[in-house]
Parts: C-alpha cells; sequence; structure tokens
C-alpha cells in the first residue's frame, strides 16, 4: 500500500463546502489584500496563541524579516540561531545585512542548546533565533536567561510550532516576538504562502504593520523603508477556515506519533524515536526519527515500498555555502550528526492506522533483513 508523505487534499477536501463560501466571499467583496478578512483572522489566530497581537505577513520566511526589521536588526549586527534548521532562520538574518552566528543543538529534542549560547555572543551580538523545531519548544527560560543577562532580544521561530505550549503557555509571543508559517505543510496549513509575527509589544506590532505595506501607514507616505509583505485577505479567509480545526489536528498528530513510539519500540537500538521533553506540549508537525548509519537505505527501502518520508534537513546551515562569506564556521557536531541520522515518517493528521501500520511494517522488515545477517538475529 503507498503512503504520501503528505495529502493535504484530505484536510482541505473535508471542508471542501466551507472553504469555497470563504472564496466565494472574498472574490464577491473587491477587497484581496489586507482589509476586513485579515483582520479578523489576526484577532482569531492571536486569541488561539495568546498573544495581544498578530501581524498578517506574506509567509512565515517574511515573518523572520519583519521581526528582525522591525528590532533594528541590520549591518554590524550579530544574531545567533541553530544551525540545524530550515534555511530560512538564517537566511533573513543575512538578508537585513546581519550575521548569522550559528550554534550546536541538543540530540534529544533537535533544538538549540543553551549551554553553547554564551560561548557565541559578542559586542554585536544584537538577538538569538530559538526555533521550536518540529513543533517542540525550545528550553526558553534558559534561553531568556542568557538573553537576558546580555541584553539580547529574542525571536521565537515558531514556523513548525503554531498552538505549542512551554510550560503552559503558548510559544510565540514568550520573547520579544514570534514568527510562524502557514506553508501548506506545516500544523496550520494554508491554500498558498501566508506567515503571522506574534508579540505582546504594540510598539512591535505597529512596526511591523508599516514595514509590510512599505513603510507607509498612509498609501504614498513613508516614514520608513519597508517591503511588499503583506497578507492577502483570500489566505485569511481560508485559514479562518480551519483554525477552529487546529487543536483536531494536533490530536491526530500525537496520536499518531504516540503509535509510532509504541509499535517501534522494538527497535530501540536501531532507531532513535522523538521525546516529548517535560513543561513542553509537542505537536509533531514532523515525526523525526534518527538512524545512525543506515538513514539513507532506509529511506530507499521506504521509496521501493511507495511509503513517503523526508530528510529535514540534510545539510546544516554552517556547511552551506552560501554562508561561507561570514568567515569560518565553528565545530557544531550534533547538528553534523542529526543532519546524517534525520528521517521523518508520514504523521498528517488524517493518516489511517493501516498506512501507519504499513510504514511500520516496512521499518521493521528493514531492520530485521540487517539482523539476519548477525550472530544471533532478533526476529
Amino acid at each position: 500500500m503507498p503512503v504520501p508523505m503528505l495529502d493535504v487534499r484530505r484536510q482541505n477536501g473535508a471542508l471542501e463546502g466551507e472553504l469555497r463560501e470563504a472564496a466565494a466571499r472574498v472574490i464577491v467583496s473587491g477587497s484581496y489584500i489586507l482589509g476586513a478578512e485579515v483582520e479578523s483572522f489576526e484577532a482569531a489566530a492571536a486569541a488561539v496563541a495568546e498573544a495581544q497581537f498578530a501581524v498578517g505577513v506574506s509567509s512565515g520566511t517574511d515573518a523572520l524579516l519583519v521581526a528582525l526589521m522591525a528590532l533594528d536588526i541590520g549591518p554590524g549586527d550579530e544574531v545567533i540561531c541553530p544551525s540545524f534548521t530550515f534555511f530560512a532562520t538564517a537566511s533573513s538574518i543575512a538578508r537585513v545585512g546581519a550575521k548569522p552566528v550559528f550554534a550546536d543543538s541538543l540530540a534529544n529534542s533537535f533544538n538549540l542548546d543553551p549551554a553553547g549560547l554564551e560561548a557565541r555572543i559578542t559586542p554585536r551580538t544584537k538577538a538569538v533565533i530559538p526555533v521550536h523545531l518540529f513543533g517542540q519548544p525550545s528550553d526558553l527560560r534558559r534561553i531568556f536567561e542568557i538573553a537576558g543577562k546580555h541584553g539580547l532580544r529574542v525571536i521565537e521561530d515558531a514556523a513548525q510550532a503554531f498552538g505549542a505550549e512551554y510550560e503552559g503557555r503558548k510559544v510565540g509571543a514568550l520573547g520579544d516576538c514570534g514568527t510562524v508559517s502557514f506553508y501548506p505543510s506545516k500544523n496550520l496549513g494554508g491554500l498558498g504562502e501566508a506567515g503571522l509575527l506574534l508579540t505582546n509589544d504594540p510598539r512591535i506590532a505597529d512596526k511591523a504593520r508599516l514595514l509590510r505595506n512599505h513603510g507607509a501607514e498612509r498609501q504614498y507616505f513613508h516614514s520608513m523603508i519597508g517591503g511588499n509583505f503583506r497578507l492577502d485577505a483570500m489566505q485569511a479567509a481560508l485559514l479562518a477556515v480551519k483554525l477552529p480545526h487546529l487543536e483536531e489536528y494536533t490530536r491526530a498528530r500525537q496520536q499518531h506519533a504516540a503509535r509510532y513510539g509504541e509499535l517501534l519500540a522494538g527497535l530501540a537500538d536501531s532507531v532513535a524515536t522523538p521525546q516529548s521533553l517535560p513543561e513542553r506540549s509537542h505537536i509533531m508537525n514532523q515525526y523525526t526519527i534518527r538512524v545512525p548509519g543506515m538513514r539513507d537505505a532506509l529511506r530507499r527501502h521506504l521509496a521501493e515500498r511507495g511509503i513517503g518520508s523526508a530528510i529535514y534537513y540534510p545539510l546544516p546551515l554552517h556547511r552551506q555555502e552560501c554562508f561561507a562569506r561570514f568567515g569560518p564556521q565553528p565545530e557544531l557536531p550534533v547538528a553534523d550528526r542529526l543532519a546524517a541520522e534525520v528521517l521523518s515518517l508520514p504523521v498528517f493528521p488524517e493518516l489511517t492506522a493501516a498506512e501507519q501500520d504499513e510504514v511500520v511494517g516496512a521499518v521493521r522488515a528493514f531492520f530485521c533483513a540487517q539482523w539476519a545477517r548477525t550472530p544471533s538475529p532478533p526476529c
């Protein structure tokens, strides 16, 4: 049985009637950029995120860019971020003229390791961007302590973690500000590109609204240089249809993850399953296992059986060619090891039990074949 890595059609198909109504409403309105649909979605999303302000933007990447610009980070500044994360985290730093400074990650959570943070701080460091990778919040308490000690701003990259909690509070606006992506593969996926900036600081919110609209509060009058980072009304309307189902989607992902953990428990010597750490809710935007030494072979084995998987991410950022211009990069052994071992399995909410059994069966078959070559194979 083929199993896709992700099938957004199942989720959107279940809401087709409501999505069509929302789209038709926007078409009839004649208001396609910002406007009432965007304002309504921003208010609803802010409530879900327990943030005072939500500013809709054109993508999760643009949300990072706006956040950095709103904090006046630019040429000559340095911003610390993990190396093991999606490209946009560091590319946004470089795009505003600042220098991304890469830090290592924790093997048990895939997130930024606070223990290595202070060693990266220099007089030019202005901010740190912890990424809540794969849907699990970073160790914010320790990161906030270090940032406070050194006067650093904190931007939470919550692209994959909308609705996740840290110590009972929703992530995204616990730092100075945070960013969210609504790319179709996310736990709240749009039908195109969209993003959000979250904050409890009215000054950051006001500046972000200006920046997303070319720095203009009213047309043709610009108080600063911004960009075209506006959220369109169609995406806002469609996302508003899906937003009430966010908890349902998250529960399904978490249930799939828990079942994977049970079914893969017998492979503990060969497969490291993801951990949900205390005081955090892991929304399982990705279900990412670690397969030392055999990741690529396992992925080929799954592909031969029509089973989708993905590698997030095959090359850490400190080894990307485009960042070589910032000078010699540090040795980050955990980031390197994770990039060589990680493999994400299907975990989208609409995944069926039969499909999950197919995935697990294929994984088990692969390792049983490997173990058959040993003196005392366990299966």
